[in-house]
């Protein structure tokens, strides 16, 4: 005699039936992946494992970005800010806080909650403590302190309205474990995090740390998210493009971001890559010293800009893979971008007439000369990328005008240490790479001069106001019309000489696979969706 089916079995049988269709669509959705795959990635120098550390920049943000979750991280599809450690933000009516609601359930990857309280030691006993001078402090310096409202919210308060605080929340600004920091004199000098084994929320933690060698990268059991599909993620300390390159076309490396143009003969060749040509907003520059009083006036740094040509460095070192600069604002953001202000070509004639206005002539050898003192300027460079090279241009077209510029070829991590800790020298050649909002207050600003993101510590009040006043604009309408002015400021006075805006190359094994390709900063963002394709 058969059995009846009661409620509780159909029940049951229901539930079975509802979880099988699920696991259908969530296995049709699943690429076929290796689950034991394995990424290799390089860094040109031992990274610090700590997102604020002075002096931890290009070699350790990527790695850094995979490890430390942040408050909000940007859309794959416009940049906007879109959520990560915090679900949801607003701001008040008076514009002077932010309230951000966190998610809840996220642990340490030493099993710790994570919660307000943390957001508030990373801000309040980190980067807002300036005896820290934790890196990219300056961005944050509108905000007086974080409020924990409860366990899972925070609140900004400001000094002044900060209106692209969710942008500068994604950029680089990961957050740090109060529970294992605080009862540190210095949290930002604790050995055994920065270069061994630091405590994190993102999708990864460290597994192993060879200095000089390699950093090592596991899956976190207690991630928040979707478990990684990858098994291992290894960054290889390579310092010389040359041989990342070549480990890349050997298998041994699977993704590099070619700063050298000119080492793409034979890549795009080869069946087993793709090259990602992308858009960010980053721009390369020549900082001249304002502590230094032969930069102060103005007609000297126009004289060096129109001494360079910037073209003929674009089409001879970057192989064409960019566009002249006239600002810190990059034509990514179209609705601020504006290309009619002074963007001085290169004119050697008009360069010497500048410097002659300026009071500088020719001395019997040749250099310029002022007041008995020739115009000699040291300038110290980075090995990384095309800088050397550039920075040997730019040499030969101010010595065409009778610029003795004296260059100092520096390891990476010493070069950062000198120039933009310590601000130890006269002129040098870099980059910025900026979030994309045309808030450029941290790298021009006053507070942000000798010791923040300001490098040529360059001062000046009309540009200050005009900042906060973007800062504090309501409509993207009236934000254009501020950036404007701002950006015809500073085609003006030239705080920085601006040279170039790069297309960045990424060279990509397509054996990998769920890695956004809008920029890689932000394809780090979302290491939990990576693969390696069977």
């Amino acid at each position: 005699m058969p059995r009846k089916t009661g409620p509780h079995l159909t029940t049951r049988l229901l539930a079975l039936l509802a979880a099988l269709a699920i696991f259908t669509i969530a296995t049709a959705q699943t690429p076929n992946y290796d689950p034991n795959g394995s990424l290799t990635f390089v860094t040109n120098a031992d990274p610090t494992l700590n997102p604020w550390t002075p002096g931890a920049v290009i070699e350790s943000n990527l790695v850094n970005t995979i490890l430390f979750d942040q408050l909000t991280r940007y859309s794959t599809k416009d940049l906007t800010p879109s959520p990560d450690l915090a679900t949801s933000w607003e701001a008040a009516p008076d514009a002077l806080s932010w309230t951000f609601h966190l998610r809840q359930g996220v642990k340490w990857s030493d099993g710790k909650p994570f919660g307000a309280a943390d957001v508030a030691f990373t801000f309040n006993k980190v980067i807002l403590n300036k005896a820290l001078g934790a890196n990219n402090s300056s961005v944050f310096s509108p905000v007086d302190h974080v409020e924990v409202v409860d366990p899972n919210t925070v609140r900004f308060v400001l000094k002044s309205p900060f209106s692209s605080l969710p942008y500068y929340l994604a950029y680089f600004a990961g957050m740090l474990p109060a529970h294992v920091l605080e009862s540190a004199p210095n949290p930002l000098q604790v050995a055994s995090f920065n270069k061994s084994n630091p405590v994190v929320t993102g999708p990864f933690k460290v597994a192993e740390f060879v200095p000089g060698s390699y950093v090592r990268l596991e899956p976190n059991p207690d991630y928040w998210g979707q478990a990684p599909k990858v098994k291992t993620i290894v960054f290889k300390v390579v310092a010389d493009p040359n041989t990342q390159l070549a480990q890349l076309l050997a298998g041994d490396v699977d993704m590099v971001t070619v700063t050298n143009p000119t080492l793409l003969a034979g890549v795009e060749r080869n069946p087993n890559l793709e090259v990602l040509r992308q858009s960010q907003n980053i721009w390369y520059w020549v900082a001249l010293n304002q502590s230094d009083p032969r930069f102060t006036d103005v007609r000297v740094r126009q004289a060096l800009l129109t001494a360079i040509d910037r073209q003929a460095i674009i089409d001879s070192v970057l192989k064409g893979y960019g566009t002249v600069a006239t600002g810190p604002i990059a034509p990514l953001q179209k609705a601020f971008y504006d290309g009619s202000v002074p963007s001085y070509p290169y004119d050697p004639a008009r360069a010497k007439q500048l410097m002659a206005d300026a009071g500088w002539t020719p001395g019997p050898d040749g250099i310029l000369q002022k007041d008995g003192k020739k115009l000699t300027i040291t300038v110290p460079t980075g090995q990384f990328g095309y800088l050397v090279n550039a920075t040997l241009l730019v040499q030969q077209y101010w010595k065409a005008i009778g610029v003795d510029a004296k260059l100092n070829v520096m390891e990476w991590n010493a070069y950062i240490q000198d120039v933009v800790v310590k601000r130890n020298y006269q002129a040098t050649l870099a980059w910025w790479s900026t979030p994309p909002t045309p808030d450029i207050t941290p790298y021009f600003s006053t507070a942000a001069a000798e010791k923040g993101n300001n490098i040529p510590n360059y001062k000046n009040a009309e540009l200050d106001a005009l900042m906060a006043k973007a800062r504090a604009a309501t409509n993207v309408d009236d934000e254009v019309t501020v950036v404007k002015a701002i950006e015809a400021n500073v085609a003006q006075n030239l705080p920085y000489l601006f040279l170039w805006y790069p297309d960045i190359i990424t060279v990509l094994n397509k054996k990998v696979g769920g890695m956004a390709t809008i920029n890689t900063p932000t394809a780090f963002q979302y290491s939990a969706d990576w693969y390696v394709k069977r």
